[in-house]
């Protein structure tokens, strides 16, 4: 039987509660056997003040996920920095798969990237070639989006609408679909999380105890 690998990217910056509730029920429901975390390099000159370094969000995903046997990072966006496009990732992956065992590779994304994604680099190449798993809040997305609609008529073809909590089928996972999930109902932001340290605020509602005394020790978000 092939190994289901799911691939998760984000800036993770921080990562919290949010993140990770996706990442179990993503493991769980689709029965993969591991999930990558994928922290995505974002150059220095385009960094600003809302993005930290590779090392903070590294160090803080290794932390977050140090009791999560399922789980681990991959460093691929952050070791090649000059091929950043998503569909890139991909197929490296796919192809550092290949040589020991055959993989299906799941990639996860949230709806607001769902919703964007016909701006991405060869996003046509991507929704086709591997499974996508769109992570969406209960009752909180529209409906057309949620279905596709905004795409092609051969990808809104591959759209499984699997809100109200289902689990997709052995049939189902045995060729490319585009899964739109709502299995996690926590509504945290990275943003939010940011705003609320600058402000003084405690954020030990939103991210681990570890986390939160990571962004306590190196004073991050502070400026």
């Amino acid at each position: 039987m092939k190994r289901r690998i799911g691939v998760y990217g984000g800036t993770f910056d921080p990562v919290h509660r949010g993140h990770l509730s996706v990442a179990r029920a993503v493991l769980e429901n689709f029965s993969l056997n591991e999930l990558l975390l994928v922290p995505a390099f974002v150059p220095p000159h385009k960094r600003g003040r809302e993005i930290s370094s590779s090392h903070h969000r590294y160090a803080m995903l290794a932390l977050a996920t140090r009791y999560e046997p399922q789980m681990r990072i991959s460093t691929i966006e952050l070791d090649a920095p000059a091929r950043p496009y998503t569909f890139e990732t991909m197929a490296s992956l796919q192809a550092a798969h290949a040589p020991h065992a055959e993989a299906d590779l799941f990639f996860v994304m949230g709806m607001d990237s769902f919703r964007e994604v016909t701006l991405w680099r060869e996003y046509e190449t991507l929704l086709m070639n591997y499974g996508i798993i769109v992570a969406a809040r209960p009752g909180n997305d529209n409906d057309e989006e949620a279905r596709g609609k905004h795409l092609s008529p051969a990808l809104q073809a591959r759209v499984i609408d699997l809100r109200g909590a289902q689990r997709p089928t052995e049939e189902q996972l045995a060729t490319p679909h585009i899964f739109v999930t709502d299995y996690v109902a926590v509504d945290v932001s990275a943003t939010a999380i940011r705003a609320a340290v600058e402000a003084e605020q405690s954020i030990d509602n939103f991210v681990p105890s570890v986390i939160a005394e990571y962004v306590r020790k190196y004073a991050l978000y502070r400026d």
